[in-house]
Protein backbone atom coordinates (compact mmCIF):
# COMPACT_ATOMS: atom_id res chain seq x y z
CA UNK A 1 0.00 0.00 0.00
CA UNK A 2 1.30 3.48 -0.71
CA UNK A 3 2.43 6.07 2.17
CA UNK A 4 0.01 9.20 2.50
CA UNK A 5 1.98 12.44 0.88
CA UNK A 6 3.24 14.88 3.03
CA UNK A 7 0.41 17.06 2.28
CA UNK A 8 -2.02 14.33 3.08
CA UNK A 9 -0.36 13.95 6.57
CA UNK A 10 -0.16 18.10 7.20
CA UNK A 11 -3.65 17.82 6.67
CA UNK A 12 -4.44 14.86 9.12
CA UNK A 13 -1.96 16.32 11.72
CA UNK A 14 -4.15 19.69 11.94
CA UNK A 15 -6.92 18.19 12.42
CA UNK A 16 -5.38 16.41 15.37
CA UNK A 17 -5.04 19.70 16.74
CA UNK A 18 -7.61 22.07 18.86
CA UNK A 19 -8.17 25.47 18.00
CA UNK A 20 -9.62 28.41 20.37
CA UNK A 21 -11.59 30.53 18.89
CA UNK A 22 -13.65 31.43 15.12
CA UNK A 23 -11.33 31.72 12.44
CA UNK A 24 -8.61 29.63 14.40
CA UNK A 25 -8.20 27.01 11.90
CA UNK A 26 -9.24 28.50 8.64
CA UNK A 27 -6.17 30.94 9.61
CA UNK A 28 -3.80 27.82 10.15
CA UNK A 29 -4.80 26.11 7.19
CA UNK A 30 -3.85 28.94 4.83
CA UNK A 31 -0.69 30.01 7.20
CA UNK A 32 0.75 26.39 7.48
CA UNK A 33 -0.75 24.42 4.43
CA UNK A 34 -1.10 27.52 1.94
CA UNK A 35 -4.39 26.35 1.23
CA UNK A 36 -8.19 27.56 0.81
CA UNK A 37 -10.47 26.31 3.57
CA UNK A 38 -12.50 25.33 0.81
CA UNK A 39 -9.54 23.47 -1.25
CA UNK A 40 -8.58 22.13 2.55
CA UNK A 41 -12.18 20.46 3.06
CA UNK A 42 -12.36 18.67 -0.25
CA UNK A 43 -8.79 17.16 0.43
CA UNK A 44 -9.57 16.37 3.89
CA UNK A 45 -12.95 14.53 2.83
CA UNK A 46 -11.41 12.43 0.50
CA UNK A 47 -9.34 10.97 2.99
CA UNK A 48 -11.60 9.79 5.04
CA UNK A 49 -12.34 7.55 2.55
CA UNK A 50 -8.73 6.64 1.60
CA UNK A 51 -7.94 3.54 3.34
CA UNK A 52 -4.11 5.13 3.90
CA UNK A 53 -5.54 7.59 5.67
CA UNK A 54 -7.26 5.30 7.81
CA UNK A 55 -3.93 3.26 8.54
CA UNK A 56 -2.34 5.96 9.40
CA UNK A 57 -3.76 7.46 11.25
CA UNK A 58 -7.17 5.69 12.72
CA UNK A 59 -8.21 7.49 15.70
CA UNK A 60 -8.06 10.90 13.84
CA UNK A 61 -9.87 9.40 10.65
CA UNK A 62 -12.55 7.43 12.75
CA UNK A 63 -13.10 10.49 14.50
CA UNK A 64 -13.88 12.64 11.68
CA UNK A 65 -16.19 9.54 10.16
CA UNK A 66 -18.22 9.90 13.03
CA UNK A 67 -18.06 13.85 13.27
CA UNK A 68 -19.15 13.85 9.09
CA UNK A 69 -21.66 11.07 9.59
CA UNK A 70 -24.08 12.68 12.11
CA UNK A 71 -23.82 15.83 10.19
CA UNK A 72 -25.23 14.08 6.78
CA UNK A 73 -27.47 12.49 9.19
CA UNK A 74 -28.95 15.85 10.96
CA UNK A 75 -29.79 16.75 7.20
Amino acid sequence: MEELTGRERDVLELERRGFAGPGAKERAIREELGLAPVRYYQLLNALLDDPRALAHDPVTVNRLRRVRDSRRAER
